[in-house]
């Protein structure tokens, strides 16, 4: 009598058949089916829209208003701000930091806000995926301040999550700590009230840096 375990492991088999066991390495082909898409919007529409669904701050800026935009989206806020010099470098604005030399997490609570750049964005799911390099940071810092500013470049963004899983591991990412953002940390207690920054940030403003001219900063571009 055929089990289950039998079924799958025949199915294992007949899948290997024209594998060589005497080669030591197997080409595995990373191309994902047909694209997916949902909606009419653009790439970088629909990313926009989706990541605002999650309540969360957005905005589609030209380079030359990051820095404005950022120190707007810092106003009100108590406390350093820490980035590295990647992302200081490309702001070039007045702002109080701080550097994260290995901050501990009482320390770290104590920063107003973390600002980061980005690996890749998801416009299907309004996701957005650190993989902790150079911009980044440790995942420390993007999980324990109350405020997190995430600069995306438009480039970076790609329709669905098997096209980002391809482009993270094109870019030697799946070898590296991520950490998947989808809105600020959110959860809701017995009776489904909904409380914001128990597992994160509770603010995150996404920053969409697009080339040319953005006429009012959520995506009408003239």
């Amino acid at each position: 009598m055929s089990t289950a375990r039998d079924e799958i492991l025949a199915r294992i088999r007949s899948a290997l058949d024209d594998v060589d066991a005497e080669s030591a390495d197997v080409t595995v082909d990373w191309t994902y089916g047909r694209p997916v898409s949902t909606g009419a919007l653009d790439t970088v529409a629909r990313f926009a829209e989706r990541v605002a669904d999650y309540r969360a701050a957005v905005e589609r800026v030209t380079e030359d208003r990051l820095a404005p935009s950022i120190t707007a989206a810092l106003i009100g806020i108590a406390g350093p701000v820490i980035a590295d010099d990647r992302v200081r470098r490309r702001i070039a604005a007045d702002i109080d930091w701080i550097d994260d030399d290995a901050l501990t997490a009482d320390r770290l609570d104590a920063v107003g806000a973390v600002i980061t750049t980005a690996a890749v964005g998801i416009a299907n799911t309004g996701t957005i995926v650190l993989d902790h390099t150079a911009g980044q940071g440790r995942r420390a810092v993007s999980l324990v301040p109350d405020v997190h500013v995430c600069i995306v470049d438009a480039g970076q963004i790609v329709s669905d999550v098997p096209e980002a899983v391809a482009r993270l591991i094109a870019d030697g990412a799946d070898t590296r700590p991520q950490t998947w953002i989808s809105g600020p940390s959110a959860t809701s207690d017995i009776e489904l009230d909904r409380v914001e920054g128990v597992h994160g940030p509770r603010t995150l403003h996404v920053l969409i840096v697009e080339a040319g001219h953005v006429a009012d900063g959520h995506g009408d571009e003239g």
